[in-house]
């Protein structure tokens, strides 16, 4: 019969575990186990002092010391010895368990949580002094061996480094018991490589490399104090050094290659891996639509998750009392060094990538989200005085909104000593930080508050002076502009490099089919491969920003607080506006409002982009600033509020919700013709070397929106009182630039198309254009193409500016028949009668108009209802006068044959008869102008306009050269030219002096020749009386 075993004590089932975890014995027994390492000195220690060969708590350390201070060939090398000794400290743990003894279990625990203890407390001390203890490694490897455990830890199959991850996994509690509680002194160089490790990790990584890892890796780091710490002290946080510029932060920071990661391209020195415009989008044309499409689904849901996770590193960091500075002093350092990003051509060598911007865009974007609810109740903490006295941005040397440099310069130094910068709002903070642990991740909810915390951060940091809200809206403008906002013009500029290209290609094309040559294939080739590598890079910018409705959205609620926030500096959503702007507005960075309006454009033309988003704050602020040069100094961006009603227009839309911002919409039905026809006045002088072909642009908008709001009856009606109250104002400017630009526009457009006759009559000969020089038939033909689209663009123009003025002519004809408006109406009718059906018509005519957007029958009529308009409404009887006077184009004979072609063509009947009429009267006007012209004889040179040499009939005096004009003529000229004509000064309707002395002379001259005229009359009637008497007195004798 067997004895049954006696139960171990508790000291022997404590060194069998030890033995377990650390793989020693004190015991020379030739273990099976070739990892168990004999201690030798060890043992004899223990000997010599009179103990009992078993491993205990009191001699574990000692025990470990040992192993790694020992020479032993076949053991592991340090770090992983620890780390398995963890692992196997860990297995014991969930053996002990099940121990039925309560005490034992308790007793064993209590050594197991020990050795893990000590495991992990070597392990620091090994990463921070790699040359303590001997390493027979010899695959020693310059990355830190905690970086694979992270990576482990965080999910994955991949080391981060592309490579397979080989199976290593971290055992569970080891890194948390790494990082947590540990001195930071032990743990500075540990986490300094570890940082080092992981901004290599991502270096050159493409959106479709792995950075995921990574950045998993990143997240769970800063979430110990430890580790956000250190990485917020680690030198490369904010690199430093002589040539600092926006491309060093972005390669060399820690966090900047995880910004890198990108679809966008960017320069071939930065270019990472892999290359996503050749690996999705090569030869696109030939892709399945469908293989597109996951593309584009893959790069943008990658995307998102960098955004998230990056957001969620930052606010991380920002809740972080500690180290919250460091953040907004690194947002602050990436924003200022790429300043020069919002420069048309920025340096790609000094400038941080797109990609790199765009993802801070998003991320920035994603920080704000919880003070852009529906109601924007947290835009009272944004304090405009952020813009002067912050030291953390460069703002103020920004184009301002109205003010100047040395206005703004000016307002800051009176204004220093007076700055009181409000720390008391612990309100505001609590409740955004309830919205933000909301958005965020639930492991930080012990951590200290972002904003309960700020008020004591403003007590020990000088620089933080405003709360986080009005640092990060401010921080988020600037991010934007040179981010996002940067991005949508570099794709529009791409893509215009494209249709450059295409056109090129096209002609070269044609050229090498008529001549072939070995340059111009060579030049073809080159064409094709610039587009197929320009075609790349705009799939690319698709899938990462036209495709990602969520940046867009969160873009447009962002700016929809900027303008809300705006608006309340001028006292809110009401017209009319102050007369006097706040010197906050006037002091505002201009880019706040083009970036608001280049958004809207830029989503306008996405489909579904603005589908949920609330627009009407942003009608509302069109309307108020568009036509309001005392707000918004540049005319260029208050034209391009213009560009975005333009793109909202319902044909355009096709939005019921733009229609509703349209026709049904308070300050628009109130206030949007009025201000778009003063904008169209104002346009006339921007200030720029272009500026008169930039009005046609900016008019053809304008033209656009006032022909649709024609259309609605509360507009129109509005529209016809504005006209009788700025009779003599706003509306009669309107008319003579609407007129001139007409004659411009058209006259341009004729003298073109006898250009290009010639042309194509120079290339019709074969045989003489064949003899021609390559070079010289190329450059024909590019200026064939070219004045083929100047035609185009000055005929649509002109085409818009006729209809204008007959659909309103229709209704309004006050205006048009002012003394100093008529005879220039008249006219510009005539010169256009002139061209459509006089002499040279026949000259004109081109195969095929329509692709010139020339319509003379349209046009034709559009210009005979304008006469015919007109006259219904001249109840004084000038119009067929001043027709008259116009001697350069007016013919009595054009009236008949415009009445022909108007009747083949089919015009009605009433309008044909009433414009012949017209022609009639006019025909008697001019007879009558002859006779009263005859009669008046000799005219007093002192009674001639000086100008026109035409008799004055109200004479006034220029206050300033004290020269006599007729007062129609030189309103006629203010119209367009606020200055005297004889020197220049400056000169308005009310400044004229009348002459009432020279306009009585004047009037008693014109009776005078008249009562002389009908003297002569009455007796050459009684001398006809007298010779007919004696003639027929003679006949009958």
């Amino acid at each position: 019969m067997s004895t049954q075993r006696a139960p171990r004590t508790p000291a022997e089932i404590e060194d069998i575990i030890l033995r377990k975890i650390f793989l020693v014995s004190l015991v020379d027994s030739m273990e099976s186990d070739s990892r168990i390492v004999y201690l030798e000195m060890s043992a004899a220690e223990i000997l010599s002092e009179g103990k009992e060969l078993k491993l205990s708590r009191e001699l574990m350390e000692r025990i470990i010391i040992d192993r790694l201070s020992g020479n032993f060939p076949a053991a592991e090398p340090p770090f992983q010895y620890l780390l398995n000794s963890y692992r196997r400290a860990y297995e014991e743990g969930k053996k002990i368990a099940s121990m039925k003894d309560k005490n034992v279990r308790s007793e064993m625990e209590g050594v197991v949580k020990q050795a893990k203890k000590l495991a992990v407390s070597y392990c620091r001390i090994h990463l921070g002094n790699p040359d303590m203890f001997p390493n027979n490694d010899t695959s020693k490897s310059n990355v830190s061996p905690l970086l694979p455990l992270i990576f482990a830890e965080v999910g994955g199959n991949l080391d981060g480094f592309g490579g397979s991850s080989g199976g290593i996994s971290c055992p569970p509690g080891f890194l948390e018991e790494f990082f947590r509680d540990a001195d930071y002194d032990s743990m500075e160089p540990i986490l300094k490589q570890l940082y080092e490790d992981l901004r290599g990790s991502v270096l050159k990584v493409s959106a479709l490399g792995n950075f995921q890892q990574p950045l998993r890796a990143l997240l769970l780091m800063v979430n110990y104090p430890v580790g956000a710490k250190a990485l917020v002290n680690h030198p490369w946080w904010i690199p430093k050094g002589v040539y600092l510029n926006g491309r060093v932060i972005e390669m060399t920071s820690i966090l900047g290659p995880f910004f890198h990661v990108s679809a966008l391209p960017d320069h071939a020195i930065f270019k990472s891996e892999p290359d996503i415009g050749q690996q999705c989008f090569s030869e696109a044309s030939t892709r399945r639509p469908a293989d597109l499409l996951s593309s584009f689904t893959t790069i943008k849901t990658v995307m998102n998750n960098l955004y998230d996770g990056l957001a969620e590193v930052l606010m991380c960091l920002l809740k972080n009392t500690n180290t919250r500075e460091n953040v907004l002093e690194y947002l602050a350092e990436v924003i200022n060094r790429n300043a020069s990003r919002a420069h048309l051509q920025a340096d790609p060598l000094s400038c941080a990538s797109s990609g790199m911007f765009v993802n801070l865009s998003a991320v920035m974007l994603r920080l704000c989200e919880p003070f852009l609810d529906a109601n924007l109740t947290k835009r009272d903490k944004i304090d405009p005085k952020y813009v002067f006295y912050s030291s953390r941005l460069e703002l103020r040397g920004l184009t301002a909104l109205h003010a100047t440099s040395d206005e703004v310069s000016e307002w800051f130094n009176n204004n220093t000593a007076k700055v009181d910068i409000s720390t008391n709002n612990s309100d505001g903070q609590s409740r955004l930080l309830q919205s933000q642990e909301a958005t965020s991740s639930g492991s930080n909810a012990n951590e200290p508050s972002l904003l309960q915390n700020n008020s004591s951060v403003s007590r020990s940091s000088e620089k933080a002076k405003y709360p986080f809200i009005c640092e990060c809206f401010f921080m988020t403008a600037r991010v934007l502009n040179l981010g996002l906002l940067k991005a949508f013009s570099d794709f529009k500029h791409l893509v215009q490099d494209i249709s450059r290209c295409e056109d090129a290609l096209s002609s070269f094309k044609a050229m090498q089919e008529q001549a072939p040559s070995a340059q111009l294939q060579q030049d073809i080739t080159r064409l094709e491969k610039e587009i197929e590598l320009y075609s790349q890079e705009k799939l690319c910018y698709e899938a990462q920003i036209l495709r990602d409705g969520g940046i867009l959205q969160r873009a447009l609620s962002y700016y929809r607080l900027m303008v809300v926030w705006l608006v309340g500096l001028v006292g809110g959503f009401k017209m009319p506006l102050p007369p006097t702007c706040p010197k906050e507005f006037a002091s505002m960075p201009e880019h706040f409002v083009e970036d608001t309006m280049e958004l809207l454009i830029f989503a306008s033309r996405i489909p579904r982009a603005l589908d949920g988003v609330m627009l009407d704050d942003f009608m509302n602020f069109i309307i108020m600033f568009m036509a309001s040069p005392e707000y918004i100094r540049n005319p260029y961006l208050r034209a391009k509020m213009v560009e975005v009603l333009n793109c909202w227009m319902p044909r355009r839309s096709g939005s019921k919700a733009t229609e509703t911002l349209f026709e049904g919409h308070q300050l628009s039905l109130e206030y949007l013709v009025r201000n778009l026809l003063k904008l169209y006045v104002d346009i006339e002088f921007t200030g720029s070397h272009t500026q008169f072909y930039d009005k046609f642009n900016i008019r053809h908008n304008i033209a656009e929106l006032l022909e649709y709001l024609w259309q609605v009856p509360s507009h129109r009606n509005v529209w016809r009182k504005i006209a009788k109250e700025e009779e003599k104002g706003v509306y009669l400017n309107f008319l003579n630039f609407l007129i001139n630009d007409s004659i411009y526009l058209l006259d341009e457009s004729l003298n073109k198309i006898l250009e290009l006759k010639e042309l194509e009559a120079e290339m019709s000969n074969t045989v003489e254009w064949e003899r021609r020089p390559a070079q010289e038939r190329q450059e024909r033909t590019r200026l064939f193409h070219s004045q083929e689209n100047i035609i185009r663009i000055d005929m649509k123009l002109a085409n818009e500016d006729v209809s204008l003025l007959a659909f309103t002519s229709e209704q309004i004809t006050a205006p048009f028949l002012l003394a100093e408006m008529v005879e220039r109406v008249a006219s510009m009718l005539n010169y256009f009668l002139l061209q459509l059906v006089g002499p040279q018509r026949k000259s004109l005519s081109l195969k095929d108009p329509e692709k010139y957007e020339f319509r003379p029958k349209l046009l034709l009529k559009q210009i005979v209802n304008i006469y015919v308009n007109l006259a219904r409404g001249d109840k004084d009887k000038i119009f067929p006068i001043a027709i008259t006077k116009d001697g350069r184009s007016y013919n009595e004979q054009l009236f008949g044959a415009a009445a022909d072609v108007l009747r083949r063509i089919g015009e009605d009947g009433r309008i044909i008869q009433e414009f012949v009429d017209l022609g009639a009267k006019a025909k008697v006007a001019a007879s009558e102008a002859m006779d009263a012209e005859a009669a008046l004889g000799d005219i007093p040179d002192e009674f001639l306009d000086p100008i026109q040499y035409t008799l004055m009939r109200d004479p006034v005096i220029l206050p300033s050269s004290k020269v006599i004009v007729d007062r129609p003529v030189i309103q006629r000229h203010l119209l367009s030219d606020s200055t005297d004509p004889f020197n220049r000064s400056h000169l308005t309707a009310d400044m004229l002096i009348p002459d009432v002395e020279l306009k009585a002379r004047i009037e008693e001259f014109i009776k005078s020749q008249e009562l002389k005229r009908r003297g002569e009359g009455l007796s050459m009637q009684s001398t006809k009386a007298t010779i007919q008497t004696t003639d027929t007195t003679t006949l009958i004798d």
